[in-house]
């Protein structure tokens, strides 16, 4: 379903005239902005690490003349698309964070920095259930850098600002509180966005989300938008869930996650939602096939530690390395079991 649209209505004359007094009064030193954060110095000092990314790509879509051609014919006839996005420096030695979705598909990718330096830029890694890259560019000198802070401090109501790339401008600056935390907005598995009133427009993506100390709580990810710009409400990647990504993706260039094989959904007793993850299918041949998991299955806890819903069991198995056996605890035929089962490594991973 799109998204509902926000009618405009023209303002009553009277009040069209009042609204410039009203910001007059609440302008006056001393009144409405005691107490405002001023952004200028927090600007002036994350800003060098900020970047703006260029990527050029070809369309994945082929049009119905190609599939006439071969696969090579397809793949040179589609059009190249160009695209921008944002990223923030967190090595000096040139290491950039974005979302995956910026450079996804990309045969060129052209970094800018503040002073206007441009470097070409090697994909790294990327990661999808998080929607997180990393970039690496080969610069003269050490770099502006900033560091992760630890998200799990930031509490709704807080002040924060983005910086980007929004709309191609680069090097652009907004500012807002934290309106919500732990926000599923269908994404993904791994759902649990910091949703801000801070614009965040085109282009914003992959960009930081600053608390007051300069410390990166977020990557800015996505919006939610009648009409594609910024409208009050912002989604971003928490530092604390990104840190382990871009570790991993530092490490190996890609993330390997813990697998069960199997679908899930919450439980309910007579309409209402209990405690625990249902085995809706499993997979022949997957770790909980071997294990003797079943339809039906009601997962309880894992290694011990309560599982409450679908998603607890999925992220509590994600992070888990393959090939580490785990306890499940489950009810079965009104009994409770405990069963061993070795995690494997998740599939299209990497």
């Amino acid at each position: 379903m799109p998204p509902p649209t926000i009618e405009s209505h023209p303002l009553p004359r009277r009040l069209a005239l009042l609204m410039p007094l009203a910001l007059v009064a609440c302008a006056r030193p001393g009144v409405a902005q005691r107490g405002l954060p001023d952004f200028a110095d927090l600007a002036e000092s994350v800003l060098p690490a900020v970047v703006s990314i260029q990527v050029t790509s070809r369309d994945p879509s082929p049009s119905p003349s190609e599939a006439r051609g071969s696969p090579g014919d397809r793949r040179r006839s589609r059009p190249l698309v160009q695209g921008a996005g944002s990223g923030f420096i967190i090595e000096p030695s040139g290491i950039i964070v974005t979302n995956g979705h910026v450079v996804g598909n990309a045969t060129r990718v052209i970094v800018t920095t503040q002073d206007g330096t441009e470097y070409p830029a090697r994909v790294m890694g990327a990661d999808d259930l998080t929607d997180l890259a990393l970039l690496k560019i080969t610069p003269r000198g050490a770099l502006a850098a900033v560091s992760l802070g630890v998200s799990a401090n930031m509490r709704v109501g807080q002040w924060v600002m983005a910086a980007g790339n929004p709309f191609g401008l680069g090097g652009s600056v907004t500012s807002g509180i934290i309106s919500g935390r732990g926000r599923d907005i269908g994404a993904g598995p791994f759902d649990d966005f910091i949703q801000t009133d801070a614009p965040i427009n085109p282009g914003n993506s992959g960009g930081a989300l600053f608390n007051l100390a300069g410390e990166v709580i977020g990557i800015n990810t996505a919006i939610y938008s009648p009409s594609g710009a910024s409208a009050g409400i912002g989604f971003a990647v928490p530092s604390d869930l990104a840190r382990p990504v871009i570790e991993s993706l530092l490490r190996d260039g890609r993330v390997d996650r813990g697998w069960l094989g199997v679908s899930v959904s919450d439980a309910e007793e007579q309409g209402r939602r209990t405690r625990g993850a249902v085995i809706m299918g499993v997979e022949r041949g997957s770790p909980a096939a071997r294990a003797g998991l079943r339809q039906g299955d009601l997962v309880t806890a894992l290694n011990g530690e309560a599982v409450a819903t679908s998603r607890a069991l999925v992220r509590g198995v994600a992070v888990l390395p393959p090939g580490e056996t785990v306890r499940l605890t489950l009810q079965r035929g009104g009994r409770s079991q405990d069963i061993a089962v070795q995690i494997g490594r998740r599939p299209n991973e990497g």
